[in-house]
């Protein structure tokens, strides 16, 4: 999975990427037309303790890949321009978190001269829709084109999808806010439109703005909704945090009343837009959590694991996280109890289930 971080320049997000994947970018290197890339490990207490009851050769925790999208550029009027090296950047990501500024900073001006973040957001709002309505509008017109000299089925399908598409973009309505059926979101799955990509709203607060939740409560009862998030964060604490051992920095957060980091806040909410969830595999060679979308089959979880135990699959034996460590960690005691199942291809997964697939 991979989550593209978006904002205005001096916004904050490459302090965000930096604090949250624990890499520290040379000031020179912010400026230039590359992302930044970095895999961060998702924290999980629940694999934790499986790694401490079975002593494990090694634990592998699912991972996220973070992205600091570069490529605005300040134009000649002095607003900010979306480049096509950024929309290009941004196609890639499977969700967006878009930086907010809403502190003041005199000596780093806000690009656009004030604080506003319903202007902020609704910037990208509005280049995203456009982007998206001139691919679909080419697509349509070559489509079209097409069936004057073919009747591909396949082709005829598509065309009323992006049609609706189009009526959509055209109210100034972003896609990510549209149910699309399951054949519908496969066909537009290929054109990588950004309007339709998950997004969490972050707003990037300072130390002097701890009491943030009226502000946090105004954002989201405007923005929020199907595949859109409000959070917040303090980006300057969040980096310095970020910097010292974990126990130092558990009391940095509770002098400043910060109740999560911005990792465990942006992956939790990462995991809840893209309908995510994880499953363990567990044992003396290795503990692992795997990342899977939320209503898999046993079948196809197993599929994530190898693709040959997808047509291979006998079974699978699943206890839930909770329940075993009720059984005081014993998959003998789990069985005794009932707790300890044995599924079939059919069985949805559940968020924490520990599983061993059975294959031929």
């Amino acid at each position: 999975m991979q989550i593209g971080i978006v904002g205005l320049p001096f916004s904050g997000k490459s302090t965000l990427f930096q604090t949250i994947t624990k890499t520290h970018l040379d000031p020179s290197v912010l400026t230039k037309a590359e992302a930044h890339h970095a895999i961060v490990k998702v924290p999980d207490a629940r694999l934790e303790k499986c790694s401490e009851l079975f002593s494990p050769r090694s634990t592998v925790h699912a991972t996220i890949e973070f992205v600091d999208v570069v490529g605005l550029k300040k134009g000649e009027s002095g607003s900010t321009q979306f480049t096509t090296n950024f929309l290009s950047n941004v196609k890639t990501n499977d969700a967006l978190v878009q930086v907010i500024r809403l502190f003041e900073n005199h000596t780093v001006p806000h690009p656009d001269g004030t604080l506003d973040a319903a202007r902020d957001i609704a910037s990208f709002e509005t280049e995203f829709i456009l982007s998206d309505m001139t691919i679909i509008e080419m697509r349509i017109e070559r489509i079209k084109k097409q069936l004057q000299k073919i009747q591909d089925e396949n082709v005829k399908k598509e065309l009323p999808v992006l049609e609706k598409c189009r009526k959509i973009l055209e109210t100034e309505k972003p896609l990510r806010e549209v149910d699309f059926t399951k054949e519908e979101a496969h066909i537009l799955k290929t054109y990588q439109l950004l309007s339709i990509k998950p997004i969490l709203i972050a707003l990037n607060f300072d130390e002097s703005q701890l009491t943030v939740a009226d502000t946090v409560k105004h954002v989201a009862g405007k923005k929020e909704g199907k595949n859109t998030k409000v959070v917040s964060f303090f980006g300057k604490i969040e980096m310095e945090m970020s910097e010292l051992p974990d126990d130092e920095a558990r009391v940095f957060m509770n002098e400043y009343g910060i109740k999560e980091s911005a990792l465990d806040t942006l992956i939790r909410e990462a995991y809840a837009l893209l309908g995510l969830q994880s499953f363990f595999t567990v044992g003396e060679d290795e503990c692992r959590a795997w990342t899977i979308k939320k209503g898999m089959t046993a079948q196809e979880a197993a599929g994530v694991i190898h693709s040959d135990f997808v047509n291979k699959f006998i079974r699978a034996e699943v206890v839930h996280y909770n329940d075993f460590i009720a059984s005081g960690g014993s998959f003998a005691k789990a069985k005794e109890v009932g707790h300890w199942r044995l599924e079939g291809k059919e069985y949805i997964v559940n968020d924490g289930d520990i599983m061993e697939i059975r294959h031929s």
